[in-house]
């Protein structure tokens, strides 16, 4: 994969193929370990180990700060933070944080992260064929958050790119990732929560913030 880069990038930015068509002509790019080398050939970054990280590095700042808001915010994210002071787990954590992050910016959770129960699998796969940009959940039924999901994947332009991922916020990184391979633009109803992923949490181009993300990174860097 790392010889046929250049030609790769070409392709994206010139053509600007389908994700459908862009998958079979470069099936081996969809996988977790391409992806993450794929991310560190275009910007010289670690992909995965990076966004968790960061994620860890911020997430008590991250959560004063959305506590302190106060609200809806605090209304919206009671819940969350419920669940983020009873979790062990520390994907579960992460997916809490994110969740948070997402409301605090005025955002959607369910824009970007779809939950599923695999009680239905074809009325999941045709909601999944609608979506244009999104992390898909799949728990069992009767299992709740402190139980791991049956399966955690990325769809976009309807296509199921990548399944069986560890975590949300791992699956968070690689479709982050996807958007930086396949040259997308951030979905519009997820505008702030990408740019948090790029310029917070990954520090690309951090010096262009919207004001919104500005003040967040503003505020981490003053709790630290």
């Amino acid at each position: 994969m790392a010889r046929t880069f250049a030609y790769r990038q070409q392709e994206v930015v010139n053509q600007e193929p389908m994700i459908q068509d862009f998958m079979e002509r470069w099936s081996a790019l969809f996988r977790e370990k391409e992806i993450n080398a794929e991310f560190q050939r275009l910007v010289a970054l670690p992909l995965e180990q990076t966004f968790l990280a960061q994620i860890d590095k911020y997430s008590d700042q991250l959560i004063h700060i959305i506590q302190a808001k106060g609200g809806a915010t605090r209304e919206k994210t009671a819940n969350i933070i419920q669940t983020l002071d009873q979790a062990d787990d520390i994907h579960l954590q992460r997916e809490s944080v994110l969740n948070a992050l997402i409301i605090f910016l005025g955002e959607d959770a369910d824009d970007l992260i779809r939950e599923y129960v695999d009680n239905s699998a074809e009325d999941v796969q045709r909601d999944l064929e609608q979506l244009t940009t999104a992390v898909f959940v799949i728990r069992k039924e009767g299992e709740g958050l402190q139980e791991p999901p049956a399966d955690i994947g990325i769809v976009i332009e309807g296509m199921e790119v990548l399944h069986d991922l560890t975590s949300v916020a791992s699956a968070c990184a690689h479709l982050l990732g996807l958007v930086y391979i396949l040259n997308l633009a951030y979905p519009k109803p997820l505008r702030f929560t990408f740019e948090v992923f790029q310029k917070v949490f990954m520090q690309l181009d951090p010096h262009k913030m919207s004001y919104k993300v500005q003040s967040l990174y503003g505020r981490l860097h003053s709790l630290e």
